[in-house]
């Protein structure tokens, strides 16, 4: 139905780069078939309390321009959009032209 994975703060992974206090929700996925029936904010909720509960302040969360579904679904969460980096993946060929947006939810 879908799985949702956390990471705690490395300066390998973006949204935590020079960050304590920022988890990191390293993936979010849901079943097609499930979508639009309530499986992401849950799952997104259990992302945020296990964040919360080990003493995170924000939820930082990447995603590309192109995925709109996910934007508008960050947007509506409460997710704030704090960083777009036009050329945040030049060193990937495959999708160098797209642009990097970073949310972050407060815990």
């Amino acid at each position: 139905m879908g799985g949702v994975a956390v990471a705690t703060p490395q300066d390998d992974i973006v949204v935590t780069q020079g960050r304590t206090d920022t988890a990191a929700l390293w993936d979010l996925r849901v079943a097609p078939s499930r979508r639009r029936s309530g499986v992401g904010t849950a799952l997104l909720g259990e992302a945020v309390g296990w964040s919360r509960a080990k003493g995170y302040a924000y939820l930082g969360i990447e995603t590309m321009n192109v995925n709109v579904p996910a934007c508008r679904f960050y947007a509506k969460v409460g997710a704030e959009l704090c960083d777009v980096r036009r050329y945040g993946y030049e060193t990937c060929p495959e999708v160098a032209h797209e642009a990097m947006l970073v949310w972050r939810i407060r815990l």
